[in-house]
């Protein structure tokens, strides 16, 4: 099966969890072919596993200049993509444009903005890419007469000139994948099917391969882009007409994704959540948990006992979501009930440590003054603030083992892999009940409501004051782990999902093919008979 794989973040050139898990995917099933899509990322490939090459790359970046090429940009032609539009090419363009402004202005424009939407598609694939119309005055204007349209929600007509420029510029970038050459029946038009690795724009490549060759798209989500959008501090300072506008432009490309995949693979059930919101049918949606490698952790794992019984280990990146504050406040009542306990706060390493993470040593040192044995000793703060890595911190399996418990005092929070980590590692954890921990632990450990440090450290001191109970619930999570989070049961699942939407999926005849079912379909079978050739005239296999 000749797979396209729609990268986030520019997979494989990009490393991080989304980069890991595609490597995985890709190795892990190499009785398929991968071709890769990256949308983000371009330069020189690393090594790849013989089943997988690099169909396309574009990084247009976020002030990339149309007229630079393709080469530069990733889009189509470049004389094409900076050729004016004739007369009958405005109209069209901005009779397309109008109908998704109407979309997102409107309180029930799904429609109108599909259809906007996919006529901007065609008329990037006839004329050689959009870029220069979307930054067009023709494009503001029909925003602007969109906002302003009898039956505009509220926030849209609200709007202002300084608003529609803005959301004029972020429409631009959202829908630069419409100028991307991948839509030709050696790119895309090839795929058997479409795999995208996230949703928003990373998966509209498939959504426009599903308009122009019927490919089936499947969209795996280990988080909700539209959660994160709303969660992003980095648009702080926009007005609420603009942010009403770009949370209609997310919202509306989210619901149209979800209402054309074949098939969603949310990672969890939180995330299950934001689909079916969005508007994805619940029949084609199947949760599919992450893998995470096991192996690295199965000495600690079988060593349940090991670690200071009266150590208390955090581990993640240091930001005000993950409510360190409200650790510290609980872990200083925890102090004052168990004197010996202590706190291992390992953080992942960034490049500029913030602010937030010098206000919480300082914190510390105020709750927690260095304490001495005597006059003459050397005073000890029982909260350490370490980096993953470092002399002390060396790696992930020697933070987990130095303590008794693991804790996560979180805000907020998706799929947090600290969790499963720490059950491979045969931990009892203390979790705050957001995202999809309950979810993760099972009856494994302990929850308490986020923002509430006496209940934290009530449960906290459950579990170090009862080490029976701890080991029993440190055993119980890493059998519930290496059952429902392994890299295994991810590649299986997507064995099965890839076989059976290839099932439903009409037949379809490409350049070169001899006679009519040419590509016979693929059984997972264990023996090298599933992998031989078809004899040609007669159907059955070589001998």
């Amino acid at each position: 099966m000749r797979i396209g794989l729609l990268t986030e973040g520019g997979y494989p050139y990009a490393t991080g969890e989304s980069g890991r898990w595609c490597e995985r995917l890709v190795r892990g099933l190499g009785q398929h072919r991968f071709d890769l899509y990256a949308h983000g990322r371009t330069g020189t490939p690393p090594h790849l596993p013989p089943n997988a090459r690099v169909a396309r790359a574009a990084d247009p970046g976020p002030d990339a200049d149309p007229a630079r090429g393709a080469e530069h940009a990733g889009l189509r032609e470049p004389r094409a993509a900076r050729r004016a539009y004739g007369r009958h090419e405005r109209r069209r363009f901005t009779e397309a444009y109008r109908r998704l402004a109407d979309g997102l202005c409107a309180e029930d424009g799904a429609d109108s903005f599909a259809d906007g939407l996919y006529a901007l598609a065609e008329l990037a694939r006839e004329r050689g890419g959009l870029p220069g119309a979307l930054r067009s005055d023709d494009a503001v204007r029909a925003l602007e007469a969109a906002c302003r349209a009898p039956g505009a929600r509220r926030g849209a007509a609200a709007a202002g000139l300084p608003d529609h420029l803005a959301f004029a510029e972020h429409l631009e970038r959202a829908l630069r994948p419409l100028s991307l050459d991948w839509y030709e029946d050696d790119a895309l038009g090839a795929a058997d099917l479409c795999h995208a690795a996230a949703g928003g724009t990373t998966a509209l490549p498939g959504l426009l391969a599903k308009r122009f060759f019927g490919t089936p798209l499947l969209v795996t989500e280990y988080g909700a882009p539209l959660r994160a959008h709303y969660l992003s501090t980095a648009g702080a300072d926009r007005s609420a007409p603009l942010r009403a506008l770009l949370a209609a432009l997310h919202g509306s490309l989210a619901g149209e994704i979800y209402r054309q995949a074949a098939l969603l693979t949310p990672g969890n059930a939180h995330t299950r959540r934001w689909q079916e919101k969005c508007g994805a049918d619940r029949a084609r949606i199947r949760t599919v948990h992450p893998g995470m490698a096991a192996d690295r952790f199965a000495d600690v794992g079988e060593d349940e006992e090991s670690g200071d019984p009266a150590t208390l280990v955090w581990v993640g990146r240091v930001e005000p979501a993950k409510d360190l504050v409200g650790l510290l406040h609980a872990f200083a009542e925890i102090r004052a009930r168990q004197p010996d306990a202590r706190l291992r706060i390992v953080a992942v390493p960034v490049r500029e440590p913030g602010a937030y993470l010098t206000y919480c040593k300082g914190l510390a040192a105020q709750l927690f003054p260095d304490e001495a044995a005597g006059a003459h000793a050397v005073g000890e703060n029982p909260v350490t603030f370490e980096e993953l890595g470092g002399p002390e911190a060396p790696s992930l399996e020697d933070v987990y083992a130095s303590g008794a418990l693991v804790v996560m005092s979180s805000l907020v929070e998706g799929f947090p892999a600290s969790l499963v980590e720490a059950m491979f590692c045969a931990r009892a954890t203390v979790s705050t009940d957001v995202g999809a921990v309950v979810e993760i632990i099972g009856g494994t450990g302990l929850v308490v409501p986020p923002r509430n440090p006496r209940a934290l450290a009530d449960a906290c001191l459950a579990l170090l004051r009862d080490p029976g109970r701890r080991h029993r619930l440190g055993a119980a999570a890493r059998a519930r782990a290496l059952e429902l989070f392994t890299v295994e049961q991810n590649l299986a699942a997507f064995r099965g999902i890839y076989l059976e939407l290839l099932s439903h999926a009409p037949v379809r005849h490409r350049p070169g093919d001899g006679v009519p079912f040419a590509h016979p379909a693929e059984a997972h079978v264990p023996g090298s008979w599933a992998h031989k050739a078809v004899t040609a005239g007669t159907g059955a296999p070589d001998a």
